[in-house]
């Protein structure tokens, strides 16, 4: 039995320009077909694996799109923790912009303090931001985007 081939799907429209970088150069390096999909205009380089799914604004248009395209064993980069959880849900991998690759073990945690901040913002508390992406969380994220490569599109 053949097994399908993993594919990248990318929450783009929130998703680090230096990130995006990185999953196109694994992209043309692995062959595994990447789909950016955003309710705006990507640049995306031109490549037979490289494309763009532009789909209506609105809330949760995008990932409501990556969701319904989503197969078992394909990979989701995406800092939208309920969207992870959803790909989790299906049997795919949740990996944030950051290297963090979100489980079935992990995501109820993660909701649950994204659920926490929200509540303090509702009631006027300012939480602030994440910390700006650096360098370390760079080579983090393409160290993490690697292995999960090279463990699923070589059969290891």
């Amino acid at each position: 039995m053949k097994v399908a081939k993993m594919k990248i799907w990318v929450d783009a429209d929130a998703c680090p320009v230096v990130i995006k970088e990185i999953l196109f150069r694994a992209a043309e390096r692995t062959g595994v077909q990447l789909t950016l999909v955003a309710n705006q205009a990507v640049r995306i380089p031109k490549s037979r694996f490289i494309e763009l799914l532009q789909v209506s604004s609105g809330f949760d248009v995008a990932d409501n799109e990556i969701v319904k395209r989503l197969s078992t064993g394909d990979l989701v980069i995406t800092g939208d923790i309920p969207l992870a959880a959803e790909a989790i849900e299906k049997g795919a991998y949740a990996l944030n912009p950051r290297g963090e690759l979100y489980s079935a073990d992990n995501i109820r945690a993660r909701l649950n303090m994204r659920d926490f901040m929200d509540t303090l913002r509702a009631s006027g508390i300012h939480t602030g931001g994440p910390p700006t992406l650096n360098q370390s969380d760079r080579k983090y994220f393409a160290d993490q985007l690697d292995k999960l490569l090279t463990r699923h599109t070589h059969g290891g």
